[in-house]
């Protein structure tokens, strides 16, 4: 007998033993499961503004851990190594939630402020991040979700009690573009707006050439992001060729900038990066 998980919209309905769209949930026993559950391939004490969040306890550092999987399929993924993976060929480090909370304890000297879950997609990784991050909280220490937002709205607003700030990357303003990826952009825009009534977010948008460039598109997706909150951070990222798509023309500063000025027609605070 299938089992649906419920975590994100591809709803995924599973046989026993077989693993989910993001490669990191499992029917186990007639229940799906978070199979990359305390696997960590990734970890560091980065800069909060790496994530990026620029105005969130600006100049301060966060332990930043990621595991394998992703329920998108972004052919320019700069970290494709994990997030297209189901843990194979990966050196996997166990890590509970208990010993995450003391790493995180032990570095506070160092600057950290607490933990950023990042790299691969978060949020396939749900029950992972909701106990870890009680355990963070009840140590007064702060959680961070950097994630693509393709996310039910139930499990998202299981989080939010327990998550201090967000970075959304909302790959572009086209249901076109997002059919590429594997998923829809009414869900990444629900995503934002809950987001943004409960925690500290900012938003991500990787500029590719040819895909989601135009002046049209991103005036579209600044006028939208004002509308949830004008004060909304934008960080406008210059894309390098990567993964699948490695023979691309990486984007011209210049076209990062004219974008830019294009958002801050009707953003307070937009960024470049990658330039």
């Amino acid at each position: 007998m299938k089992t649906v998980c419920p975590v994100c919209p591809h709803h995924c309905h599973l046989e026993e033993g077989q693993r989910g769209f993001c490669n990191a949930r499992i029917n186990d026993h007639g229940k799906v499961i978070c199979d990359n559950y305390g696997k960590i391939t990734s970890m560091a004490l980065d800069p909060i503004e790496k994530k990026p969040l620029n105005r969130f306890m600006p100049g301060s550092r966060i332990l930043s851990i990621g595991s394998f999987g992703c329920n998108l399929r972004c052919p320019f993924c700069q970290n494709h190594t994990i997030s297209m993976s189901c843990g194979e060929n990966q050196s996997i480090m166990p890590v509970t939630p208990m010993q995450l909370t003391q790493q995180a304890l032990s570095l506070r000297e160092s600057g950290n402020i607490g933990v950023a879950y990042t790299y691969n997609e978060p949020l396939i990784g749900f029950e992972y991040i909701l106990d870890s991050a009680k355990l963070v909280h009840g140590e007064g220490m702060k959680n961070v979700i950097v994630s693509n937002g393709y996310i039910e709205e139930e499990p998202l607003l299981t989080l939010l009690p327990f998550i201090d700030a967000m970075n959304i990357d909302l790959k572009g303003f086209t249901e076109t573009f997002y059919q590429k990826l594997r998923g829809d952009l009414e869900t990444v825009k629900r995503t934002i707006r809950i987001a943004a009534q409960h925690t500290h977010v900012e938003v991500t948008t990787l500029i590719v050439p040819d895909e989601n460039d135009s002046e049209a598109e991103i005036e579209e997706l600044a006028a939208w992001l004002a509308s949830v909150d004008e004060k909304i951070p934008l960080h406008l990222s210059r894309f390098f060729p990567l993964y699948a798509y490695a023979n691309k023309t990486a984007t011209s500063v210049n076209q990062i900038y004219r974008l830019a000025d294009v958002a801050r027609k009707h953003l307070r605070y937009v960024y470049t990066g990658n330039c």
